[in-house]
Order: C-alpha cells, then sequence, then structure tokens
C-alpha cells in the first residue's frame, strides 16, 4: 500500500527515539565525572564535597578514561545483538531492556564508590544499554520514510545522542556539586529508566504492506541525485563479503575517533587554554574567568553542535551526497584538530569554540552518515542488524582516546600527539571515503544514481 503523505505514527516514532537517545548519551558528558575523578574537586579540603565523595579515590587520567572506552566498545559489540533483536522481534523489546541496563548500570556505579563499579556499571551494564536501546531506533524510523528523507530522520533520531550533552553536563555538575557522585548516578539511573521504557513503547514498524511515500518527480531513480541507492536488501553474510563493509567500518572509525577524542577532553581543554590565557593580562577577560570556573560549558556547547551536525548533515547529505557530505565535513575537521594544541597555547578560547564546534559537527554528522551509506549500499530490511555490524567501527574509535590517556600521562598532562594522531587517521578515512563505492548484488546491473 503506497501512501501519498507520510502518516502521523512515522512522527511519534522518530521523536520517541529521540528522547531515548538523550538518555543514551550521557556518554557524551563523561568528561564531567571524569574531571572531577582526576582533580581536585573531588576531596578538597575543608569542604562538604569530601563527605560526600567519601569512599572514591583519585583516578589517573589513562584511569578516567577507561570507563569511557569500555563503554563505547561495549555499546558497539551491543549494538549487534540488539540489531538482530530489533530485526527479528520489533524495537520495543531492545529500547525497554537497554533502559534497564542503562538505569541499572548508572546505580551500580553510584553504589559501588570505585574504579571497579565504575568499569562494571559505567563501562559494561551502561554500554549493554546503550547498544540494546540505540539499536532499535534508528532502523524503526528508517521504514516509515523513503530514501530521499533518509538522512534527514536519521540524523534526528541520532540527534538525540549528541545533544543529550546539552543537559546533561550542566545537570551531572549540579547533581555532583549537590548529592555527590554517588548521588548523581544514582539519580540520573533512575531518570533514565523511567524516560526510555516509556518512550520505547511507542517505537513500533509500520503494518505488513506499507510503503513509504515516493521522493518527489525530480528525485526519482534515475534521476541525476548524487547518492548511490541500491535495490535490493543484502543479509549479512553477503554483506561481509564485500569491500565496501569493511570501508564504512573505516569510515566510521576515522569519523568518530577524532569526535570521541574531543569529547572525553572537553572540560580539560577548556581548562588549559583558560589557564594560557589568565597567564597574560590582555586576554584574561571576565569572559575568560567565567569559563575557567564553569568548564564544562564547553561540553554543553558540543552537545548542541553534535545534534545539529547530525540533522544539519543528514539533510545536506540527502542534496550532494553522503560521499560528498562526508569529505566536507572530514577535510575541515582534520585541519582543525592539527590546529588544536597551537590554539590552546595561545589561550585564544574563541578559536578554541570554533575548532571544537566544527569537530562536534563532523562527529554528528558522521553518525547521522553512515546509517545511511549502510542503508544506501545494503538496503533497509536487514538494516539493523547490518548497521550493527558497521557499528563496530565506532567502538573501536575509543582506542584513540584510550591512547591519549596514556600520552597525557607520559607527556606531562599534554595532548598535542594525540590530536597530530587523530588528525591523519582522520585524514586517511578521507581517501577511503573518496575511492568507495557501493556494491553491485549478482545481476543488479550498473549503478543508478539516486537522491
Amino acid at each position: 500500500m503506497t501512501t501519498q503523505k507520510v502518516p502521523p505514527q512515522a512522527w511519534v516514532v522518530t521523536f520517541a527515539g529521540t528522547a531515548i537517545n538523550l538518555c543514551l548519551g550521557i556518554l557524551y558528558a563523561w568528561n564531567v565525572w571524569k574531571n572531577s575523578l582526576i582533580g581536585s574537586d573531588l576531596h578538597p579540603p575543608g569542604s562538604k564535597m569530601t563527605e560526600l565523595n567519601e569512599g572514591w579515590i583519585y583516578l589517573t587520567r589513562a584511569e578516567g578514561t577507561w570507563a569511557y572506552s569500555i563503554c563505547g566498545f561495549v555499546f558497539a559489540l551491543s549494538m549487534i545483538a540488539g540489531g538482530r533483536i530489533q530485526d527479528r522481534y520489533g524495537p520495543k523489546i531492545g529500547a525497554t531492556s537497554g533502559g534497564l541496563f542503562l538505569a541499572a548500570g548508572c546505580i551500580l556505579a553510584g553504589l559501588m564508590k570505585s574504579y571497579t563499579g565504575l568499569i562494571l556499571g559505567f563501562g559494561i551494564l551502561g554500554g549493554v544499554g546503550m547498544g540494546l536501546a540505540y539499536a532499535a531506533t534508528t532502523p524503526a524510523a528508517v521504514k516509515w520514510f523513503g530514501p530521499h528523507q533518509r538522512g534527514l530522520i536519521v540524523g534526528l533520531v541520532v540527534g538525540g545522542y549528541g545533544g543529550a550533552a546539552i543537559y546533561i553536563s550542566p545537570l551531572a555538575r549540579y547533581l555532583i556539586d549537590g548529592y555527590g557522585i554517588s548521588g548523581s548516578f544514582i539519580g540520573l539511573g533512575i531518570f533514565f529508566a523511567v524516560v526510555v521504557v516509556i518512550a520505547g513503547q511507542l517505537l513500533k514498524w509500520p503494518d505488513a504492506g506499507y510503503v513509504p511515500p515516493s521522493p518527489p518527480v525530480a528525485n526519482a531513480p534515475g534521476s541525476s541525485g548524487k547518492t548511490q541507492m541500491t535495490g535490493v536488501d543484502w543479509p549479512a553474510p553477503a554483506m561481509l563479503q564485500t569491500v565496501q563493509f569493511y570501508a564504512l567500518v573505516i569510515l566510521f572509525f576515522g569519523s568518530a575517533q577524532s569526535g570521541l577524542l574531543v569529547i572525553g577532553n572537553a572540560t580539560r581543554m577548556l581548562g588549559d587554554t583558560t589557564r594560557s590565557a589568565l597567564l597574560d593580562a590582555t586576554t584574561a577577560t571576565a569572559t575568560v574567568v567565567f569559563l575557567a570556573s564553569n568548564a564544562w560549558i564547553l561540553s554543553s556547547y558540543g552537545g548542541l553542535v553534535n545534534a545539529v551536525g547530525r540533522v544539519g548533515t543528514g539533510m545536506y547529505s540527502d542534496k550532494i551526497g553522503r560521499t560528498n557530505a562526508y569529505l566536507a565535513n572530514g577535510v575541515v575537521s582534520a585541519l582543525c584538530l592539527l590546529l588544536t594544541p597551537w590554539i590552546m597555547r595561545s589561550g585564544n578560547v574563541y578559536l578554541l569554540f570554533a575548532v571544537v564546534g566544527i569537530a562536534y559537527w563532523q562527529y554528528g554528522g558522521g553518525l547521522a552518515l553512515l546509517p545511511a551509506f549502510t542503508a544506501d549500499y545494503f538496503g533497509s530490511k536487514n538494516l539493523g542488524f547490518n548497521y550493527g555490524l558497521v557499528f563496530i567501527g565506532w567502538g573501536l574509535a575509543f582506542g584513540t582516546p584510550q591512547v591519549a590517556g596514556y600520552i597525557e600521562d607520559l607527556d606531562e598532562g599534554r595532548l598535542d600527539y594525540a590530536f597530530y594522531l587523530s588528525g591523519g587517521l582522520l585524514i586517511a578515512a578521507v581517501i577511503v571515503c573518496l575511492i568507495t563505492r557501493r556494491p553491485i548484488a549478482a545481476g543488479e546491473g550498473a549503478i543508478t544514481p539516486r537522491a
């Protein structure tokens, strides 16, 4: 049954997915907890924070990154199982179970008050919850819309994950200051369970026989659109035999590792830059002094740009093609990464906000482009499982911020070489994107470009 207009239920599913991802995105606010666990505000002398954080101990920079990295890697692995659940049983089961796992992980981390608790609770249980729930949101929404709207819809759904840092960063700071690290984890865990479980009940597939509205005539199959789309639904075993699958994993890795490096160190980056600025009377303005005391602001700003970048990149990738969108985002962001160490030493907070914003935009754009790339190359029927496999690239990308933690410990707290490494990896991914074309299934014939 072909419809002329997307039904209201399609938008309910889309925004329910966005609401779920607004909770799962706690990962992007991790640097607020990391900054407390490795910083002097964990047990400041003569402060109520000492009592609130009783039982917690200081961590090294590398240790402060491990829970973040493990969470991301477990998230990626769980996406495979979550995608299989979504494809076989529908999105409600994955979303509901994911919300409960995430809540349990946050509460466990808060109750254990230890490095082990962070690894088991936030890292493992939290990662499982994110993977199961995240895998349910995007495929469920994409099934309601035609390929000409795929980039926009993916951007809206995953934009919630990126936008989570907008409110979680200041909320986490408020909860840590008022109720301690344990209170912040437990309170957010309960909140996430309620929101994700309720929103998960609103996710559903279209009825059997539903056919989404076709694109306008100007964008119909056979037009001069820039995006290459398959007319075949590839099963996972066939996809794994193509070079293009591994190319998409590399694209995901290159795009994600650069953004995750910045996300995991945003609070620290602003702190270092404002300290440089405060050493010079000409740059020690009231704005710099304010930012020095509220370094979480960079994380919230980044969350906003991350979310907007997902929607924006998704929209213009529908117009100019996924490849062109990836190339534009990647080249500009790589140049900014290479300039970041110099900008931090200069103390120019305005330039720092500019390059960090570009890094967040590129990273968010990659998370809108890769599910769309996967659907374009391998079809939407098996998108949950297929995208879960491609998502491994995102999990592997956590290796870069983890390496950065060791670089910091070895290089007197500096991140210079980590940014140079990340910029080089992103440039390599851009080159892979430039030479990759979608696979052709047996008997499919020549590539048919579609918008």
